[in-house]
């Protein structure tokens, strides 16, 4: 598969979970829908270190699962390593979750595609850099847009400066441009490849929700009730899907990483018309030019 292909199938099976998500977590529990996802996906991965240890063993001298599958051995520190990586996704998930049960799929998408943004503006913050042109012209488009965005929102009672779900989506973003910070670091200079980190980060994640669904299950604090749903399945191989589809566009040699993260960028749209499609969303027309504007400034900012 063309690492292109792989990109859009990644967008494509993103927006898939963003939908997903948006229905699993719509007048439902949320942790719990956490934790049954994160289990489905710790599950697939177990499956998979079995399976390898399996034909690894078997009398034919079959060498196991294809290498970008292989889950590699890790010393206590590379296991530590792994669970600060899951405690930083936790966060953020639990963040955004709250927020997508509580806020429109078509705004909540635009605003976690700004990732990129806030990586840049730490970048410029804490460690000096001084973007290019483009850069810079990707951010104005955006914060343009974000404005613009805010204006839509408005005409459905979301104020943007004051409603707490709208900052506990902003905190989630945010968080999550931390874990892709880290994960550069895991990947590049602690040199881990991406089907340990999936694996394990994804086993961690179930240990680190366990605890927190137990206190729900418990009562101990007030809680809505949890009802199971097929979309839960969709959350955990939507994500699944999407990030193998990434990595493999990735090690392709000739994939350009700049044009890969900017294709993954269309789950954005595919989230925000099955948003309008599917739950009847209101305000398309006037959302649109601003979500088109996040996009846009999002792929001049990765590529600038």
């Amino acid at each position: 598969m063309s690492w292109v292909l792989a990109s859009l199938l990644s967008a494509l099976f993103l927006g898939v979970y963003q939908l997903c998500t948006k229905q699993a977590v719509n007048a439902n529990a949320v942790l719990p829908v956490l934790f049954w996802s994160n289990v489905c996906s710790a599950t697939v991965w177990l499956a998979l270190i079995t399976l390898d240890f399996a034909l690894a063993g078997n009398p034919q001298g079959t060498s196991g699962l294809p290498l970008f599958l292989k889950v590699a051995p890790l010393d206590w520190r590379g296991h530590a390593l792994l669970f600060l990586k899951s405690l930083l996704v936790a966060g953020s998930w639990i963040c955004s979750y709250f927020a997508v049960k509580h806020l429109p799929v078509s705004l909540t998408a635009p605003i976690r595609a700004t990732g990129p943004l806030w990586t840049l503006a730490g970048a410029l913050l804490v460690l000096g850099e001084r973007p290019s042109s483009l850069e810079y012209l990707g951010m104005g488009i955006t914060l343009a847009s974000f404005f613009g965005l805010s204006l839509a929102g408005a005409k459905e009672g979301v104020d943007f400066l004051r409603n707490r779900w709208i900052g506990l989506l902003i905190g989630g973003t945010l968080l999550g441009t931390i874990s892709g910070l880290y994960d550069k670091y895991l990947l590049g200079t602690e040199g881990f490849d991406a089907a340990t980190v999936q694996c394990w980060f994804s086993i961690y994640l179930a240990a680190i929700f366990l605890p927190i669904v137990v206190g729900w299950w418990r009562r101990w604090w007030t809680r809505n009730d949890f009802h199971w749903r097929w979309s839960i399945l969709g959350v955990s191989f939507g994500l699944l899907i999407a990030d193998f589809l990434y990595f493999d566009a990735l090690r392709q040699p000739e994939a350009l990483v700049s044009l890969v993260s900017s294709l993954r960028r269309g789950s954005t749209l595919v989230a925000f018309a099955g948003g309008l499609w599917f739950f009847g969303e209101k305000n398309g027309l006037q959302k649109l030019p601003a979500v088109l504007g996040i996009v846009a400034g999002m792929i001049l900012t990765v590529i600038g």
